[in-house]
């Protein structure tokens, strides 16, 4: 049995740890060197665990109702089986504790960073002027911002933690000895405590004396209220819980658990009775960061984020709130090569280089649940990805990876658009990590402000509508329709949310936390189902909204810039829906390759795919016609049908949508005998 200390020792905290503070922070170049190493460890487990590759890469975008992955079920068990929640959590027990994650890993990494994050708080607070000037302050200074990055670290650390593993060790202060596992809710409380605490004594974005004014890449006012936003959000919402471990707060306090479905494997699926303390104060700081956003803007366009996360490489989007920096040329990169457009390029000089595509698009969600008047699914899908060689292809839907297989992909990252390509060679691109932004402040304060109810009501719908209209500059938001689908104000504005950030990984657990999981995985199986039987009986199937997605599709590569003036196409113009080269949007081909040194052999080359029958039947007559103008019949949807296994079955293998959902990590062997405790959730031991 795993060894753990009373819950009313839980938090409990030692004498700091003798830190030389005097002599680190004797100025704050030698205090900011020493947070630079805090926030390089946190930048290298984001962009290879948590918000990149690792963890993230392997379940979160990939695994729910939205997004999918490109290969076979059968070609990855180590990544598909903690996808689909272990199989109902039937194969918890066999799914072997190294299949995906490694000793030294992912959770080691992030207790390196809380374990740099509390030597700088531990320092700080041995500093002789620690009161004066952060005790005893009215108002932000050097020193208090800099606890508060430091604070703010831990706390990112913790919260990356809870959400992949539950309950895990605390370790309160530098020199502590984590070990045992401490329940999530005390966790929770003592992070939300700290970060409350400092937040009125740190500077708002642009605002701080020790940063440049445009740069986003450090940890400002805006970001904690965000944290303290999505924490909480996290902490009051619902949770699957080993029932081996009592729900307890700071010095024990006891918890009541509100269930919800059936246990599974000695754990349950619930949420704090008391979760509406916590979702008052997700709106309270929420709405602090809105009211007061330093230099973080508000876009008028949905594609201006994206376009500028493709801009310089020093370059911060105006509605970033923190972006972790990736240096072009160097490191690791997974946001363009992971989850971007897909590239049939070579590893080295192509136009674009290679790209995997880990992260793809559910058809039943492209077809049937994105309005075609919304521009965000042409920004955030595609159809088609690059060759390699400068030149569009359609991407199959037949299983496999790069464009040449896989189905839809997301679109949010594609180096075609970069202002700057790195051809050099693959996951170079250099795109920042975009790890809280102003719509997610928005939507969380709509969130739970529709949770709480009542006279929030106003306000929820008021940033409802503020983020849905944006999206339908041509009108057509149908902001009642909407929420009267969707089945309440507050099911609207989580929806919302996976219209706003698909593609991106964060629908996963936005479903888990707001108990929406199991309602959400039905529809979309329920979808896809009537969606493969039309194409198999029909050849072709019709969702509500007008869309049809048929057995075949036709295409034809076409010299866009002599017919446009340009190969990269954007947002489709008003009025061009029927032009198969425009529509859909935001897809195309870099317009200069040429300069980056690819010689297509003439001067007007065709490099564009023009595709015809994508959302609508095409006759045999018309096939005739297209045939006889140059276009070539391609595979679509018939892929599907011939994969059907791969599209209905292994989606969400086996789960029946009420038991308690599996979807943390095991811990590994080392971790469990170096820190004293067992697996849980159903998980073995060795």
């Amino acid at each position: 049995m795993f060894s753990m200390t009373s819950c009313n020792d839980y938090l409990e905290t030692s004498s700091p740890s003798t830190v030389d503070a005097n002599f680190v922070f004797s100025n704050m170049v030698t205090a900011h060197a020493a947070m630079d190493g805090g926030y390089e460890a946190w930048r290298d487990i984001l962009q290879n665990g948590v918000f990149g590759d690792g963890l993230w890469y392997a379940a979160d975008v990939a695994g729910s109702d939205i997004m999918r992955h490109p290969e076979a079920f059968s070609n990855q068990p180590g990544r598909h089986y903690p996808e689909s929640f272990y199989q109902n959590g039937k194969y918890a027990g066999s799914y072997g504790l190294l299949s995906y994650l490694k000793e030294d890993d992912i959770y080691a990494k992030l207790f390196n960073v809380v374990s740099k994050a509390n030597a700088i708080i531990t320092a700080v607070e041995n500093m002789n002027d620690f009161g004066s000037k952060i005790t005893d302050a009215t108002s932000a200074n050097s020193l208090s911002q800099l606890y508060g990055e430091a604070v703010a670290l831990k706390a990112s650390a913790y919260r990356e933690l809870i959400k992949n593993w539950g309950d895990v060790p605390y370790q309160a202060r530098l020199g502590e000895k984590a070990s045992g596992l401490s329940p999530r809710d005390s966790i929770y409380e003592a992070i939300l405590a700290d970060l409350i605490k400092i937040e009125p004594l740190m500077y708002p974005l642009g605002q701080c004396p020790d940063y440049e004014a445009n740069v986003k890449n450090y940890f400002s006012q805006n970001y904690v209220q965000g944290l303290i936003g999505r924490i909480a959000l996290e902490a009051g919402g619902y949770q699957t819980r080993r029932n081996d471990i009592t729900p307890c707060g700071i010095g024990g306090a006891a918890i009541t658990i509100e269930k919800k479905g059936n246990d599974n494997n000695n754990a349950s699926y619930g949420r704090r009775a008391d979760w509406q303390k916590y979702f008052e104060m997700a709106k309270t700081y929420f709405k602090k960061a809105i009211d007061n956003p330093g230099n973080v803007k508000w876009s008028a366009n949905y594609e201006t984020f994206f376009d500028q996360m493709h801009g310089a490489d020093a370059a911060y989007a105006d509605e970033s709130i923190y972006e972790a920096p990736m240096q072009q040329g160097g490191g690791n990169d997974a946001r363009s090569y992971s989850f971007g457009r897909p590239s049939d390029g070579g590893s080295k000089n192509a136009y674009p280089c290679k790209a995997y595509g880990q992260g793809r698009i559910n058809p039943a969600f492209y077809y049937g649940m994105f309005d075609p008047k919304d521009i965000r699914r042409d920004v955030s899908c595609c159809v088609t990805g690059s060759t390699g060689k400068g030149t569009e292809r359609l991407i199959p839907f037949k299983p496999n990876s790069k464009a040449s297989g896989g189905g839809i992909s997301t679109n949010k990252w594609d180096e075609n658009r970069q202002s700057n390509v790195w051809v050099g060679n693959q996951r170079k691109a250099g795109f920042n990590q975009p790890y809280m932004r102003l719509s997610e402040i928005y939507l969380g304060y709509a969130e739970a402000c529709a949770a709480l109810g009542g006279n929030n009501d106003s306000e929820a719908l008021a940033y409802l509508t503020k983020v849905r209209n944006r999206a339908f500059p041509n009108g057509g938001a149908n902001i009642n329709e909407f929420i009267a689908k969707s089945g309440s104000l507050y099911n609207a504005i989580i929806d919302e949310r996976g219209f706003e950030f698909a593609g991106e990984g964060d629908r996963r657990f936005t479903l888990i936390r707001s108990g929406l999981i199991g309602d959400k995985i039905k529809a979309v199986k329920e979808l896809t189902r009537k969606m493969i039987d039309g194409l198999k009986n029909n050849g072709y199937y019709q969702f509500e909204n007008g869309n049809v997605i048929s057995n075949y599709v036709w295409t034809k590569l076409v010299d866009a810039k002599t017919l446009y003036g340009y190969r990269l196409t954007g947002v489709t113009p008003a009025g061009m829906e029927n032009d198969p080269v425009l529509y859909p949007g935001y897809r195309g081909q870099n317009n200069d390759w040429e300069s980056y040194g690819l010689s297509y052999g003439t001067s007007t080359p065709a490099t564009n795919l023009a595709i015809k029958g994508l959302f609508s039947r095409i006759s045999d007559e018309e096939a005739a016609a297209l045939e006889a103008d140059g276009y070539k019949k391609e595979n679509w949807g018939i892929d599907i049908v011939s994969n059907d296994d791969e599209y209905y079955k292994y989606l969400f293998l086996d789960y029946d949508y009420v038991t308690a959902p599996i979807y943390f990590w095991p811990f590994t062997p080392n971790v469990m005998s170096t820190g004293g405790f067992t697996n849980g959730y159903g998980f073995s031991q060795e």
